[in-house]
């Protein structure tokens, strides 16, 4: 019998690519989403369980009923300017969802755990290269609830015996190369969906926040990793678990930071139009530059980041949002 894994956020846009990798891994994801910004119909590899991380019971009951071997945890607030404009709620949810979930872990005998952080737990360290080991000074509650969760997850392995698997990375893109998923927030705030309906007319124009950061042209800089990429490395974390060798952090990224003007021009070439553009000023608690290295997870996971060119996550974001009847 295959293996069930518990993934929360299974219905979003990352969750639901590990659920769809996970299942061609030969595992049975368990999708647990209270459908607040997730998709049903995303849920396509194993079944739904309709419940929220702040209600302790469902959670239980979610374990109880599927008994998984080890717990995938996507489901998280993450839009930095609210974070910043409303940090209460980022340490009550994204902070009190975990703890009810690691205790419900404790209670049901679920030890392995594999954890999306961010690279948002550095905070600003322009032209760094971060690693696992560089320190962690978030500069906004969202990079903030995601460091505490990752202290959470020691205290918790150091006394539960929950061993844990964490990865950092900042800026997701893509989608399915089979066009089975992609990328439909509501409301959307990434830079290249929300370029890509600039292009399609979906919206006057792409905002561009700020100019005149201490960067190579002015915009930030940003290390952008493919989701179909960023799947297949949990699923390498999860068996890193199931091979019992214990606790571990990984940075997934490439090594290289794009501009918001690069990825502009990308554009351009992969859809062969026009980028409207309007420009705006900075948005509260954006660092400058964000460069994450992977070569702990290349040398130790055997990850590559073989889809991650700006080409590649452009074409096949663009490939989704052009199929029939979708809706931005």
């Amino acid at each position: 019998m295959a293996m069930k894994v518990l993934v929360t956020g299974g219905a979003g846009y990352i969750g639901a690519h590990a659920c769809k990798a996970l299942a061609r891994a030969g595992f049975v994801p368990v999708c647990f989403d209270n459908l607040s910004t997730g998709w049903a119909e995303a849920v396509r590899w194993g079944p739904l369980v309709k419940g929220d991380l702040m209600d302790r019971s469902s959670i239980d009951a979610a374990l109880a009923a599927h008994q998984p071997v080890a717990v995938m945890h996507f489901a998280a607030l993450s839009l930095v300017g609210e974070s910043v404009t409303n940090p209460g709620r980022y340490w009550r949810e994204n902070v009190g969802g975990a703890l009810n979930l690691l205790e419900a872990c404790a209670a049901a005998g679920v030890r392995q755990f594999v954890f999306s952080s961010t690279c948002a737990t550095y905070g600003d360290q322009d032209g760094v290269l971060l690693t696992e080991d560089t320190p962690q000074h978030p500069i906004n509650a969202y990079g903030g609830s995601k460091l505490a969760i990752e202290q959470m997850l020691r205290d918790f392995g150091a006394a539960y015996g929950i061993s844990h698997v964490i990865f950092r990375y900042f800026n997701v893109a893509g989608a399915d190369p089979e066009g089975d998923i992609g990328e439909q927030h509501l409301p959307e705030t990434h830079l290249i969906p929300l370029m890509l309906d600039a292009v399609a007319g979906r919206r006057p124009a792409l905002t561009v926040y700020g100019t005149d950061y201490p960067t190579r042209d002015g915009t930030c800089l940003r290390d952008y990793v493919h989701v179909a990429d960023l799947a297949a490395a949990h699923v390498l974390g999860l068996r890193w678990l199931l091979d019992g060798r214990g606790n571990r952090v990984f940075c997934l990224g490439t090594g290289r930071g794009f501009s918001v003007h690069e990825v502009i021009e990308a554009a351009r070439a992969v859809t062969n139009r026009e980028v409207p553009v309007l420009i705006g000023e900075r948005r509260p608690g954006d660092a400058a530059a964000l460069v994450s290295s992977s070569t702990r997870a290349q040398a130790e996971l055997g990850w590559e980041a073989g889809r991650s060119s700006l080409r590649h996550m452009i074409a096949d974001a663009w490939a989704w949002s052009q199929r029939p009847g979708f809706k931005a």
